[in-house]
């Protein structure tokens, strides 16, 4: 029997605003402070999957969603954060306008520049 964790993946694109990111990354850290080895993928695969199917706790959720204020999350998000230690990510970090080694080389080796990986 396959388990439903280890099942082939599918990567998903998802775009949100930065306070339910921060609230991602507060679920980790209270599944960390469970004790539970737990990431956002894996986090996010499991809420999906015990998710309520009805019509209308679907909608109660959205409803919920799209009524929060965005002060109201924050709130909720800050007084959260002071439960558990900050998550650490793992994989590429966004918006640190580094590149990687391996772009870096690939991008000397072909005479370009590795700071901004185009030709020179």
């Amino acid at each position: 029997m396959e388990l439903a964790w280890r099942a082939r993946r599918r990567k998903a694109l998802v775009t949100w605003p930065d306070a339910v990111d921060e609230r991602l990354d507060l679920l980790v850290a209270a599944g960390l402070a469970a004790g539970e080895s737990v990431n956002r993928s894996h986090l996010l695969a499991a809420l999906v999957l015990n998710a309520d199917l009805s019509p209308e706790v679907v909608t109660d959720i959205l409803r919920a969603y799209r009524t929060m204020s965005a002060d109201e999350l924050e709130t909720a998000n800050r007084a959260a954060a002071e439960q558990w230690p900050k998550a650490r990510r793992t994989g590429p970090r966004r918006g640190t306008g580094r590149i990687s080694r391996s772009a870096g080389r690939a991008a000397t080796a072909h005479g370009g520049s590795a700071a901004n990986n185009e030709p020179s």
